[in-house]
């Protein structure tokens, strides 16, 4: 286990994008900002659609040096997103039906551009209600954590990583603009869609620069995506989730091979030390075999589920630090 010079690991989370799948990651990161043998500090954040959301909310917490708040926040951010009103409830089952309807019988797709965008001015909101992302600039300083965000622009295909002061509502809702559902974002004159496209989520951003003493000793990625099946898909349902699975892992494994390619580098002696380190790399898997429409799934039940779910699995991979 690498250890910084004070005896403290320099950590960044990294979190797996994957709609209502990342309560789990939300689960994930409460259990971490609670232990209590603090041999890590968290020097760098980044998320992709709904774990950019996850990360933004323990960032923000961080910046104000109160993880309680961060806990908090990550709390009643999903007890809001939550559908807990009868017709929110109704519409949320009707999402959910319609989209494991499409894997059995063929639906006309429609664009989001052609009904008013209300999950989006929905998600706004409830990101305006616990972000105050005016004060953010005041909060930023050189001992607060980094947070990137993952996005891709439509049109020239470029991934973008938005950094620090460049994070905004704008940011967050284009880092979670999913094309068949949500239109795209509009920043400095550029589309956006998810991240999901780029960089799912950021990863080789983390071992940028050249001063390998400010780079984070260990990456701990929160995995929503199961890297492995048991069986073998035949069905048409389980042919298109295990597709969707794969698609969500693509970007994050070439964010992996990328940095593995770097660490065989510095390992082998062929990069100067003062500027490149091993980074070591764990993982945090949500290990569900869930399909792709749960990931939609705003049920009060699902979504509390998720994120027990996600803090039993921090529990057992926080045991090696104890």
């Amino acid at each position: 286990m690498a250890k910084h010079r004070n005896d403290k690991i320099r950590l960044a989370i990294a979190c797996q994008g994957g709609g209502s799948h990342t309560a789990f990651t939300a689960g994930v990161l409460k259990r971490i900002l609670k232990e209590k043998n603090k041999k890590y500090e968290i020097v760098a954040l980044s998320g992709t659609s709904g774990g950019a959301i996850c990360a933004l909310l323990v960032w923000y917490g961080l910046l104000k040096k109160d993880r309680e708040e961060a806990i908090k926040l990550l709390d009643s951010f999903w007890t809001d997103n939550s559908a807990s009103l009868f017709w929110d409830k109704l519409w949320n089952d009707w999402i959910v039906w319609t989209s494991r309807l499409q894997d059995i019988v063929s639906m006309p797709e429609v664009s989001p551009y052609l009904y008013p965008p209300w999950a989006q001015e929905f998600l706004r909101s409830l990101l305006e209600k616990h972000i105050d992302f005016k004060n953010i600039e005041t909060l930023l300083d050189d001992s607060n954590p980094m947070l990137l965000v993952g996005a891709v622009d439509v049109l020239s295909g470029e991934s973008r990583s938005f950094k620090n002061n460049e994070i905004s509502v704008d940011v967050i809702l284009a880092s979670a603009a999913i094309p068949t559902f949500l239109r795209a974002v509009r920043i400095d004159n550029k589309v956006y869609w998810d991240g999901l496209f780029s960089q799912n989520p950021p990863i080789r951003d983390f071992v940028k620069g050249s001063n390998a003493s400010v780079k984070p000793d260990e990456i701990w990625v929160i995995q929503v995506n199961p890297e492995r099946r048991a069986n073998e898909p035949k069905s048409v349902k389980d042919i298109l989730d295990r597709r969707n699975e794969l698609a969500g892992n693509l970007s994050l494994n070439q964010e992996i091979y990328f940095l593995n390619t770097v660490n065989g580098w510095v390992d082998a002696g062929h990069l100067p030390a003062n500027q490149y380190k091993h980074v070591e790399l764990r993982r945090i898997e949500m290990l569900y075999e869930l399909d792709t429409a749960s990931k939609l799934d705003r049920s009060e039940l699902f979504i509390r589920d998720m994120m027990t779910y996600g803090e039993k699995q921090a529990e057992s991979f926080m045991k090696q630090f104890q």
